[in-house]
């Protein structure tokens, strides 16, 4: 029997995935194309040296293809998430965990293959040969293995009481998980690297009117956002703290 805190995530899921259904494509091409030109001029995005970007579905999220190929023609690095099972054998470990793993060039961007979901993805057999952020990290190559920004997905957001973003994702934790990994192995004493900056990308329709259940439910391993990046080309950044769990 799902927790009360996992049912009334679903509950918001289901609610927004029915509305995102009807957006039509054209909005969503007009507000990715919104974000994209935010992002050019925005400063986190344009001191980044090492960014991660998801990798859109077909349908119902923001599009991140021109900005991944602005990223890469910019001279950036530029990480796409890497979904592989987990190497944890306890009982409540997931079954696949996820990384980040770097994309060469264009033309590497270019030639992946689409998943049953329609989104492009790295060919486990290369995988050997791309630097990757928790498994750099976990070879102790902390000052290789820092990320600037990291654009992230999610289903629905809204703002906390302290107006700190709050994110509801698709339900596997994939990027709680990676984030509280990720931030747990760059908290060494020797580590100097920049903080890492998480934002998200939404279309206006994910962003909740805070009301009777449009409220973002949050569990202890779920992470608070620095800003978010709407559809209609504003960029609102956390006014309230953004801690660690």
């Amino acid at each position: 029997m799902a927790s009360p805190l996992a049912a009334a995530k679903q509950q918001l899921r289901t609610m927004v995935k029915q509305k995102l259904s009807t957006v039509p494509s054209e909005s969503i091409t007009a507000q990715s194309r919104n974000i994209f030109e935010s992002l050019k001029t925005f400063e986190p995005y344009l001191d980044a040296r090492r960014i991660s970007i998801y990798l859109s579905m077909p349908s119902g999220e923001v599009q991140t293809d021109a900005i991944v190929r602005h990223a890469l023609e910019s001279g950036k690095q530029v990480f796409v998430p890497y979904l592989h099972k987990s190497p944890l054998n306890a009982p409540n470990a997931p079954a696949r965990v996820m990384d980040m793993v770097r994309l060469n060039d264009i033309q590497d961007y270019e030639s992946l293959k689409l998943d049953r979901w329609g989104i492009p993805s790295i060919d486990p057999a290369t995988v050997h040969e791309r630097q990757r952020i928790l498994g750099d990290l976990d070879a102790h190559h902390a000052d290789q293995a820092g990320l600037d920004l990291m654009l992230l997905p999610g289903v629905a957001f809204d703002f906390d009481e302290s107006g700190a973003v709050r994110r509801l994702g698709h339900g596997k934790g994939f990027y709680d998980r990676f984030m509280n990994q990720y931030l747990a192995k760059t908290r060494w004493p020797d580590n100097e690297a920049r903080p890492t900056q998480f934002y998200a990308l939404a279309l206006t329709e994910q962003l909740l009117s805070g009301g009777p259940g449009q409220q973002v439910p949050m569990g202890q391993h779920d992470r608070r956002l620095h800003g978010l990046v709407l559809g209609n080309g504003q960029i609102r950044q956390s006014s309230g703290p953004v801690t660690p769990p």
